[in-house]
């Protein structure tokens, strides 16, 4: 199987196949409307506005497995976007990236770009790592999603090119981007 094997359902209630994106450079990403990380919608948004005409489709997935930082429902989720951060790339129901239950796109996505760690010369990196040492040593062992706002890269045929963490800002995927497009 591969990336456009997927299906998902969007905001507004209808069921999409990623196999629409074909062709496409794709960046998927997990995300939450109360996390410390949810600014990055504006970088996403102007990644989007930056690249789509080169064909970058942003994929946002919310999901509500980390801390609960993703309480609302479809309209309030699409309302918060759009609203706060102006978001206008496709925009996905909420779903979850860890567990059972966890949505089939996000357990592919997972296997193909395992973990590497974060980077911890960084200052969001070694904060991150310090917590997850501190709380959670074990999640940091598996391939799991870690938190909101982890984002994969894929290119125009489909492959997971790279995983990056959710401390790595939207700006610093920019060099990735223009690699795949």
């Amino acid at each position: 199987m591969g990336v456009y094997d997927y299906k998902a359902v969007s905001l507004k209630g209808d069921e999409v196949s990623l196999d629409a994106y074909r062709g496409k450079a794709l960046l998927i990403v997990n995300t939450a409307s109360k996390c410390g990380f949810t600014p990055q919608y504006s970088g996403l948004q102007e990644l989007y506005e930056k690249y789509k005409d080169q064909g970058l489709e942003i994929l946002g997935f919310p999901c509500n497995q980390f801390g609960g930082q993703e309480p609302g429902g479809r309209e309030e989720i699409e309302d918060f976007c759009q609203v706060n951060y102006g978001v206008t790339f496709p925009m996905f129901e909420k779903i979850e990236v860890l567990g059972e239950n966890k949505h089939p796109l996000f357990a592919y996505l997972t296997e193909e770009a395992p973990f590497e760690g974060f980077d911890v010369s960084t200052p969001g990196g070694g904060k991150m790592q310090g917590m997850f040492e501190q709380r959670m040593p074990e999640a940091l062992k598996t391939n799991d999603i870690k938190w909101n706002f982890t984002k994969f890269l894929v290119d125009r045929k489909g492959n997971v090119v790279k995983r990056f963490e959710s401390p790595v800002t939207p700006a610093e995927l920019e060099p990735a981007i223009e690699n795949v497009l």
